[in-house]
């Protein structure tokens, strides 16, 4: 998913610190379902929807709802006419937004390549920049953090309990991949002594 961010600088919210390395980005959105929030704070539509949407974020991801947060991230796509107006706008949001920065000519191209006409609109994605769902704004209203599994599904995750706790830290500089060979690894040790004693029952019969 870093790919599609690759030269690009996402802001996080409400603080000044700047997500544009590879490394932070790959950390920040590896292996995880990618909301992108086209929306306003001045649009009608979005003003009813962003509350439900804040909501849907925070019971997935915060401490509050649950114990450990789901494999979610969301960047906000602003059409708001200032600055200002998108701070100000963000202010009201969930801490772990991130955020195109205000006048970047990103925001222009992430429309048009996924055919963004009208907001509020939310863009589901695979960590590998697929889309799952072109506009997911009447589905989040209809079922809530439910739909969330349905995407967790179709993205493939990798599940982090398939992590050993003491690597989960590190994983994120690694490949993608790692969790799936160490895992392998570790299925194949399970194998290996099975077979052993398998065999070793079978030597103690005869």
């Amino acid at each position: 998913m870093a790919a599609l961010f690759t030269g690009k600088v996402l802001m996080a919210n409400r603080e000044q610190d700047e997500v544009e390395t590879e490394r932070e980005l790959g950390r920040a959105l590896e292996n995880k379902v990618l909301l992108l929030y086209f929306g306003s704070g001045q649009c009608p539509q979005c003003r009813q929807f962003s509350p439900l949407l804040k909501d849907f974020f925070l019971r997935l991801t915060d401490e509050f709802y649950v114990e450990r947060a789901s494999q979610l991230v969301l960047v906000y796509v602003s059409r708001d006419e200032t600055e200002e107006q998108q701070s100000a706008f963000l202010r009201t949001m969930p801490k772990r937004w991130l955020a195109v920065p205000f006048g970047d000519t990103f925001k222009r191209e992430l429309e048009l390549r996924f055919a963004v006409s009208e907001v509020p609109a939310v863009v589901v994605l695979k960590p590998n920049g697929e889309v799952i769902v072109g506009n997911a704004v009447e589905e989040i209203r209809r079922m809530g953090p439910a739909c969330f599994r349905n995407w967790q599904e179709a993205a493939e995750l990798v599940d982090r309990n398939f992590l050993l706790a003491e690597d989960f830290d590190d994983w994120t500089r690694r490949s993608i991949t790692d969790p799936i060979r160490r895992l392998k690894y570790k299925l194949d040790k399970k194998t290996e002594a099975k077979n052993k004693e398998r065999k070793e029952e079978g030597e103690e019969s005869s």
